[in-house]
């Protein structure tokens, strides 16, 4: 699929995409769910709001909550532009899954500076999950299934996540889902990658942790 150029009637809908993107990225599901166990999750563990801290420091049951709360908000940034798109502006396909990604690629920056939260966040892989299952579930299925085997050989969440971040362009690229997708994809990647820059330092130092239930103070998580 060819990117669509720029036209003057794509300027509403894509700050319309845009805006609501960010707004729902920065929903602070982590920090919510935490503080409603009497926790500030940005003084624990790794300090971040996402699904893994959240899961470290308070069990199973807030950490998983918080995963679907961020993929959800991911998926409906993602594809709520799609029906506005179809619906509202009677856009062509390829215009259509642009504003799709803009929704998308505004909730990853919603997620991580969020603004009810002073610009603090997390690292957006469940929230680009959620998001890339509406707009390329092939390339989400393959991601998953990387995630899974490196997490479960492994036991580290950050290496499992950065490595099903930088298949997502391969895998777009092998299944031709066209240059809009693999921009999008290839930029999820860096995002991903850049925002677990810190893990990548502990993990070549041979001082990352490995995930364990419910650890206070355990080593940085990825969501």
């Amino acid at each position: 699929m060819a990117v669509p150029p720029a036209t003057p009637e794509l300027l509403v809908p894509l700050l319309i995409a845009a805006a609501s993107g960010y707004v729902l990225g920065a929903l602070p599901f982590g920090f919510l769910v935490a503080r409603s166990h009497g926790v500030d999750i940005f003084e624990v563990g790794s300090k971040s709001p996402g699904a893994t801290n959240v899961r470290r420091v308070l069990g199973a049951g807030p950490g998983n909550t918080v995963f679907v709360l961020d993929a959800l908000k991911g998926a409906v940034a993602a594809g709520w532009p799609l029906l506005l798109a179809f619906y509202v502006y009677r856009l062509p396909e390829g215009r259509t899954q642009l504003l799709g990604y803009c929704g998308l690629a505004s909730a990853l920056v919603g997620h991580s500076f969020s603004c009810f939260t002073r610009f603090r966040g997390g690292k957006g892989v469940a929230t680009a999950a959620g998001g890339l299952v509406v707009l390329l579930p092939l390339v989400t299925v393959i991601a998953a299934l990387i995630w899974s085997s490196c997490f479960y050989l492994t036991r580290y969440v950050s290496l499992a996540s950065i490595l099903a971040a930088l298949s997502l362009p391969v895998s777009t690229y092998l299944l031709g889902r066209g240059r809009l997708a693999l921009g999008v994809t290839g930029v999820v990647a860096v995002f991903v990658a850049v925002r677990h820059r810190t893990n990548v330092q502990r993990l070549l130092n041979g001082t990352e942790k490995k995930f364990e239930r419910k650890v206070p103070g355990g080593g940085e998580g990825s969501s």
